[in-house]
């Protein structure tokens, strides 16, 4: 009945089954005069999801999580990962050819620090580091008594014999109704921001930048709708994208060079260098520019700065049209998540799976006819499979859904006027106490969040604390972020905005952020609860202050058999009920089908009679 088109979930290959790449791969340092080789977790442009060609940490590794890093040397191997993928990562790797060590704290420079020794050459690609990262791995060098040493060919590409090639996904123009600013506008508002840095060019090198500026969108990567590319801004001039012509057609290479000029990608460096000659100042994103275009800059007589390039955050405040589209496609969205929660309360007594749960949600957002692709990997784990925080069920994984679990599911959509994200914990049969209680907390914090007030100038990471307090106070919490920023079918996962301990950018209005506080037992469930939130205006009446808060875009129901209503004051009972209220009134019109009606009526209806 239901299929997958955009996700698969075959296994991938890992553990002792990949212990002979890493021998060739030793061989293959040691041939290049080299004791060591670092080896991240992505691209050239440090994007998180990667093209197949760009999977090299995964092909040697096994590991296949959006975040890690490996090092090898010839008497050690390591892998770096955060909390969100520490049990998968032993799970996908061979624990005798590998330590898994945590990716932040303590950084992997310590473990460099404990492993090198004097006279060691470290290898790296510096077209996959951004200058800070090769800074951190030289000083960890330097200390060590070792040498940090940028290679010209990849030992990995080296033995990858069967390695893909590039992407060549067709490029298309993203329309006004959908951007609502033309690339000519776009440019102007970007030129004014190279002025006020004093800046001679800017790199744009992140193809998320690049799309945004041109209003152009790709194929190139897998959930998010990107054309790989980079773009050179000069202070005075003509701007200029380095993309491969194959992906152009005829009318949408001739709509962007009535504004730009267009260029293959292998003239990227030496037009930086024609840019950056008589000392020029050149613009370069810290955390998306490889280290290759600083050093390109240098050697060509110019002065490379580092700066967060202004498109991020010109990117993630909304207009009025992004707006409307992400309010339609949130409506659309809902009716499909509406249509699977409904149809999972009637089949989940049959024996469905965790894979029969993902592929029946992607078919019910394809049958909208709008779906582009989903926004990533479908999350659906039920028991212990839930308590990994960025599951990806495979057919070796792939559990049953049982009486008495609860099933998480996390999954977004990308429709051309809108980006969703969505997380809903679903209990199949009854919870115990303690599930409830876990949810109730969660949900509580998940309700302080969406109906914050703050001023202009707060930062996430004064909205954080207000997500955990009530898991705080049992002792508990959650190893990620509380939100992170999402683009307008762009990245699921867009800057600079966050609501983490680490979300230090003032928060817009206009910025869209997830809000997805969550409790995770190792071995036995998982719970998560994610909207999306847009940052409006508080209207207060005697404000002293430009207030701002958060309007709920996702419209899909909480399930109440989760919740300890003895746990909720009056005032979070009154947001429940009215949040689902809103639900049924703007969803229920949009269904076809009488059962999934009454269904939506009973799973909406106010907690009093519960």
């Amino acid at each position: 009945m239901f299929e997958a088109q955009f996700q698969t979930f075959e296994d991938t290959e890992g553990g002792i089954a990949l212990s002979a790449r890493l021998a060739a791969f030793r061989e293959e340092i040691v041939r290049q005069g080299l004791t060591g080789f670092v080896i991240p977790r992505g691209d050239s442009q440090q994007n998180e999801y990667v093209a197949p060609s760009e999977e090299r940490l995964a092909w040697l590794s096994g590991f296949t999580g959006s975040a890690g890093q490996a090092i090898v040397l010839t008497s050690a191997a390591a892998i770096f990962v955060d909390g969100r993928y520490t049990l998968q990562a032993a799970q996908q790797v061979d624990a005798a050819a590998w330590t898994i060590e945590p990716l932040a704290d303590p950084p992997p420079e310590k473990w460099l620090g404990r492993h090198l020794k004097s006279g060691d050459r470290l290898g790296f690609d510096p077209w996959l580091h951004t200058t800070a990262a090769t800074e951190r791995l030289q000083r960890a060098c330097e200390q060590a008594g070792a040498e940090l040493v940028a290679v010209t060919a990849n030992p990995v590409d080296a033995i990858w014999t069967e390695r893909p090639e590039p992407p060549l996904g067709p490029v298309k123009l993203h329309g006004l109704q959908f951007a609502g600013e033309s690339e000519a506008d776009k440019l102007a508002r970007i030129g004014a921001e190279i002025e006020k840095l004093a800046v001679d060019a800017l790199v744009l090198s992140d193809s998320h930048a690049v799309a945004w500026t041109f209003n152009i969108r790709g194929s190139d990567v897998a959930h998010t709708p990107l054309p790989l590319s980079y773009a050179l801004l000069p202070k005075d001039g003509r701007p200029t994208i380095f993309i491969d012509h194959r992906k152009l057609s005829n009318a949408v290479r001739d709509h962007l060079e009535n504004l730009v000029t267009i260029a293959e990608p292998d003239t990227l460096l030496p037009t930086l260098a024609e840019a950056a000659k008589d000392n020029a100042v050149i613009g370069l994103d810290s955390a998306t520019a490889a280290d290759a275009l600083s050093r390109a800059v240098i050697a060509a007589g110019g002065k490379p700065r580092r700066m967060t390039d202004p498109v991020l955050l010109l990117k993630a405040i909304k207009n009025a049209a992004e707006i409307a589209g992400t309010r339609t496609a949130h409506h659309r969205d809902g009716a499909a998540l509406v249509r699977f929660l409904a149809w999972v309360d009637r089949e989940a007594r049959t024996g469905l799976t965790e894979i029969d749960a993902a592929e029946a949600l992607e078919t019910f957002r394809r049958d909208t006819g709008a779906l582009k692709d989903v926004s990533f990997p479908t999350i659906s784990g039920t028991g212990a499979n839930g308590a990994i925080v960025h599951y990806r069920v495979t057919r070796k994984t792939n559990q049953r859904i049982k009486p008495g679990d609860l099933l998480l599911i996390d999954s977004g959509a990308q429709y051309e006027d809108g980006t969703t994200d969505v997380t809903r914990t679903i209990a199949i049969g009854e919870p115990t106490a303690e599930m409830r209680d876990r949810f109730t907390r969660v949900l509580r914090g998940h309700i302080a969040v969406a109906t914050a007030i703050f001023p202009d100038g707060t930062s996430g990471v004064q909205i954080d604390t207000l997500a955990r307090q009530f898991l705080w106070q049992a002792g508990l919490d959650f190893e990620h972020g509380t939100g992170h920023g999402v683009g307008s079918y762009l990245s699921v996962h867009e800057g600079p905005g966050r609501i983490s301990k680490l979300g230090y950018t003032p928060l817009r209005r206009g910025m869209i952020l997830s809000n997805e506080p969550g409790y995770y037992k190792a071995g036995a469930y998982g719970i998560r609860i994610e909207n999306l939130e847009l940052i409006v205006e508080a209207n207060i009446k005697g404000a002293e202050k430009s207030m701002n808060a958060f309007e709920t875009l996702t419209l899909a129901p909480i399930d109440r058999r989760l919740i300890d209503v003895g746990q909720l004051s009056a005032a979070e009972r009154s947001w429940i009920d009215g949040y689902h209220a809103r639900v049924r009134r703007e969803i229920k019109p949009l269904l076809d089908d009488e059962l999934t009606k009454v269904w939506l009526e009973a799973a909406t209806a106010p907690l009093g009679s519960a």
